[in-house]
């Protein structure tokens, strides 16, 4: 199992997540709305307004997910972080290894 945060742009988020459940590449997501990152890009500080999308998969073939993520996002240097909880409810774990193909 994993659990991978990734900031968009408003309104970036929901047609993200729908693709990459349509392909079966994530179990569930949850849209964060009204995050303000501020972040150093290209020599300046920025302050921006974003969506943050929480998702769990599978731990299969996580690189290829975080590259596909990548493909999809509108970002040049997407934020895209993929952690493996240490603790859950295993039937919770099981839903989402079932529905990401990791059956």
């Amino acid at each position: 199992m994993r659990i991978i945060f990734c900031t968009t742009a408003p309104g970036a988020g929901a047609p993200l997540l729908r693709a990459l459940l349509s392909e079966r590449l994530v179990a569930c997501g949850n849209i964060v709305p009204g995050v303000r990152s501020l972040y150093w890009w290209k020599g300046e500080i920025c302050d921006d307004g974003e969506e943050l999308l929480i998702m769990e998969t599978d731990s299969d073939n996580i690189d290829a997910k975080i590259s596909r993520i990548a493909e999809l996002h509108a970002y040049e240097v997407p934020k895209i972080l993929a952690v493996e909880p240490t603790e859950g409810l295993p039937a919770y774990l099981a839903w989402a290894a079932k529905h990401t193909g990791a059956v």
